[in-house]
């Protein structure tokens, strides 16, 4: 059962390539979770399964998160699912197709597969897509309150869902507290990803993330696509933005339609076996 570690400034993620796993469809829920486990498993932010087969695109591809739910969409984990492709010799071009159950992706690859563009689709702001609870709008510069504080946030879906919150008061340490009762408000049926955001000038960002199923996040790629489509339909940003986070920093490029394209780095970190212990234990 072989593993193969990357990540995407500081995101890190497992590749579970279904060929090196004949007697398994998915993985399950007890099993991802002591994969990822960083005491008892190899350690991640979620596991990658793929190239599996896909009437769209290319590739096929199903994302989990270390809880065991499974993601929409991850732009670190397309760009690490893209390596892992180009580093296996799986794709003859650069350029080529991926298919998430958020949607298809181009992927191209760059300087040798340490950096990988994105066109990640276009952001929407729309209630019922993202979703939200209420009538149906674009949810822009509305209110919510956790732990008695009130935050103006907008929503947006990349095909997964995203509350940003604009602040001045920019910390881990405000993401971790509010980041997890925010991710489950009855307001956001599916739950959301969270990202709080302060504006640094028209071209820069800096976001600091809580990930839906996962926690506190170093990194994101549709994060960031979120929260830079909000901070320009916000009208605080231009159409080129570098958003900085504590992994790193990603570019984003906002086209017609808010259609977003993502360039960032990615690293290799290990390959190797998982040994059937692993799953004696239970998490």
């Amino acid at each position: 059962m072989r593993f193969h570690k990357y990540h995407a400034l500081g995101n890190d993620y497992i590749v579970l390539d279904p060929a090196d796993f004949p007697n398994w469809t998915a993985p399950k829920l007890e099993q991802i979770r002591v994969i990822c486990h960083r005491n008892f498993g190899v350690g991640s932010d979620g596991i990658l399964w793929g190239p599996i087969p896909s009437s769209k695109a290319d590739f096929g591809l199903r994302i989990f998160n270390p809880d065991g739910s499974e993601a929409e969409k991850s732009g670190n984990g397309l760009r690490i699912f893209s390596r892992y492709l180009w580093d296996q010799k799986r794709v003859a071009s650069p350029i080529f197709t991926v298919e998430t159950p958020g949607g298809v992706v181009q992927s191209e690859i760059k300087d040798s597969g340490t950096l990988i563009t994105v066109a990640m689709g276009s952001v929407s702001f729309d209630s019922e897509r993202i979703p939200v609870r209420g009538p149906r709008r674009e949810v822009i510069n509305e209110t919510l309150e956790v732990q008695g504080r009130s935050f103006s946030f907008s929503a947006a879906t990349i095909g997964n869902p995203h509350c940003v919150l604009p602040v001045e008061d920019l910390s881990p340490e405000l993401a971790k507290r509010y980041g997890p009762d925010i991710e489950v408000l009855p307001l956001f049926p599916n739950r959301t990803n969270v990202q709080f955001l302060r504006v640094l000038d028209r071209s820069t960002i800096q976001i600091e993330i809580w990930e839906r199923g996962a926690g506190y996040t170093l990194a994101s790629g549709s994060s960031s696509s979120a929260a830079a489509a909000v901070a320009h339909r916000l009208g605080l940003v231009d159409r080129s933005v570098t958003v900085k986070m504590p992994g790193g920093s990603i570019g984003i490029e906002i086209g017609d339609g808010f259609s977003i394209t993502m360039t960032g780095t990615v690293n290799k970190v290990a390959e190797g076996e998982i040994h059937p212990q692993l799953f004696d234990v239970t998490v």
